[in-house]
Formats: C-alpha cells, structure tokens, sequence
C-alpha cells in the first residue's frame, strides 16, 4: 500500500516538473522574444516583399528616395517610369547615380525592373492616338496602368506595396483664374485620377496587408501661390480620394491607403515649375519660405519622405489608413510667417 502511494506521489511530483519545466520554456520563449523585439527597435524587414513605384524618373525626386528606403529594408523594387523619360533614366541606372544610389551597407540600390508608365492611361485602347502621332512613344508598347499591371502580374504574381509618385499639370504657372478647363482637367487626370487607377488595376495583385502610398502637397488645404492650373485642386481630390480608397480597398483587398504631404524638395520635375520671370524659381521660395517659417528651420531631405513612406509600407503601419502624414517640418501647423514684416518687434523663438 505504501509502495502505491510512494508512486503515485512520485508521478504527481514529475507531473508537477515537467509543467513547472514547461512554463519556464514558455516564459523564457516570451522573454526572449520581448528582449528581441526590444533590441531590434523599429527596423524593418521587407524581405521577400514587392514594391511598385510609378513616377521614378531620376534620382533627384521623392520617388527615388521611397525606393532607396524599401530597398535598403529587403524588398525587391520595381518602377514605372514615364515614356518620354525611360531612355534617359535607363541610361542613368546603368552608369550610376554615384552616392544617391548607395544603400545603407554601402552596396548599391538595385531596380529590379522599370516598366514604362503613363498613368494618363487607363487601357490600351487609350494609347492607339499617342503611339501613332508622338515621336517619343516611338517603339513602346503596354505602357497604360493596365498593361503594366499585367506585366507586373506575370513577373511577380502579386505585390506587396504600391507608390505613386507622380504629378502633372501643364498649367500649373498660371493662375487658377487663366487655368483652362482642359489644363484644369489634365492636372487632375495625371495627378488625382491616376492613383483611383492604379489601385483599381494592382489592388487585384496586391497581397493581403499591403500597402499604397501616395504623395501630396499642403497646397490642397491653403492657397499657395504660384502653384496653379489647378494642381491645388488634384492634390485636394487625392487627399479625399485617399480616404475613400482605404475604406474600399481596405474591404475589398484588405490593402491600407495613406498619402505623405511633403515640403518642398528641389527636385528636377518641382524645379521645372519656373519662377515667373524672377531670378528664382517656384521651389527655391517654397523651400526658402519653408526654413524660414517652420516650427524645425532645417533643410528638408528627400530621405525624409523617403523613411516616412517605409513607415507606412511596413507592419509598423498596420492600423494606418486613410490618413495624410505630414513631412514638412511642421510648416503645416503654421498660422502666420514668423519671417513676416509685420511681425517686426514681435518676440518670436529663434
């Protein structure tokens, strides 16, 4: 009878270790997870992820920076360039960009592929009339947002993040008052339009969690002038489309949707903006303009937009949609231009 009992406290004893020895496994698991996640901090892992970047035409650009920053995470980087443009950066990609190619271990950023891009097209049907009467969609094909997503569908299957940098409107020196209804029209197709688009034609391809990002201008909340034919208004359709498309592509694909307002960087499309006859062009007061008045006077670098959107293409995002992230230094949150000369004499923080 003891010997019975003996054993049956013995099994109960081992029971009781091995559980004890279970738990500790689990806790040591938990900590060790935590402490991981803790000492990694918010890196970022994009391995294995597919990203499609339209708008990259050069290295001077926002677009350029975005993909320089998902690159450098792991993720393979595609892009869509604009037609016109496409021999001019090929030739680029393939002598270098020198230092703005350079990733953050000090290897050089790798395009996978770069698609030629029109994103004023919607299908092929639409392209018929500029292929035949425009010398410099000579020899291109499969260039609307249609054809390009098919491409990208038959080389990757599906993706993973999608970013539209681009913009266009051919009257954007005028102001709104000589805008004509087709410069006013042209302006929303190429900068509004185009993203409705491409989520129409990539959300399909997109793997659940993805991501889209978009770029837009504080021009679209207050009057910014010399930025006109009716670029104010685009912006202000993306930021309401932006909402919209997070709501619907978030359901129907279980994609975000977010758009980064930036400041102004001098890049090669904002500084063909022009400058009205003055000495400076459009952007140089736009950046002078910013320094001087924000609540961070310092200089705005393409890489801040650029980590920015990693931000938003990441897990670190993933409650994140329908949402405009500023990245102006704070300009936005200004009321009045501390460099004002009515505000001489006024105590204003240096």
């Amino acid at each position: 009878m003891k010997v019975v009992i003996l054993a049956a406290v013995l099994t109960n004893y081992i029971v009781v270790c091995q559980a004890f020895v279970q738990h500790a496994r689990l806790s040591t698991v938990k900590v060790a997870n935590k402490i991981s996640s803790l000492r990694m901090g918010f890196d970022v892992d994009l391995t294995g992820k597919v990203a499609f970047v339209a708008g990259v035409s050069d290295a001077s650009g926002y677009g350029w920076a975005m993909c320089r920053n998902l690159a450098a995470a792991g993720a393979t980087v595609t892009v869509g360039t604009w037609p016109p443009v496409l021999k001019l950066f090929q030739r680029g990609l393939s002598q270098g960009y020198g230092e703005d190619q350079k990733l953050p271990d000090g290897s050089d950023m790798k395009i996978a592929k770069v698609y030629p891009l029109d994103a004023t097209f919607d299908n092929a049907e639409d392209t018929v009339d500029v292929k035949a009467n425009n010398k410099r969609y000579a020899g291109l094909d499969g260039f609307s947002i249609s054809e390009v997503a098919e491409q990208v569908k038959a080389d990757y299957g599906k993706i993973d993040i999608l970013v539209h940098s681009l913009a266009n409107g051919p009257e954007v020196t005028k102001p709104l008052l000589q805008t004509s209804r087709a410069g006013y029209l042209a302006a929303s197709s190429a900068s509004a339009y185009s993203l409705v688009s491409l989520v129409q034609k990539f959300g399909p391809i997109m793997n659940e969690g993805g991501a889209v990002v978009s770029m837009t201008y504080i021009a679209s909340e207050i009057v910014i002038p010399g930025y006109g034919g009716g670029m104010s208004s685009a912006k202000a359709q993306l930021e309401s489309d932006t909402r919209v498309l997070a709501f619907e592509a978030g359901r129907k694909y279980g994609i975000r949707v977010n758009t980064i307002s930036a400041g102004p960087l001098k890049s090669r499309a904002a500084t063909a903006i022009g400058g009205a006859g003055t000495a400076k062009t459009f952007i140089e007061y736009a950046i002078d303009y910013l320094k001087a008045n924000s609540p961070l006077p310092q200089d705005l670098i393409s890489d801040d937009v650029g980590k920015a959107a990693l931000f938003l293409c990441s897990p670190l995002s993933r409650a994140v949609t329908g949402h405009t992230l500023y990245v102006d230094n704070g300009a936005h949150a200004m009321g009045w231009a501390v460099d004002s000369a009515s505000l001489q004499g006024v105590d204003i923080p240096k």
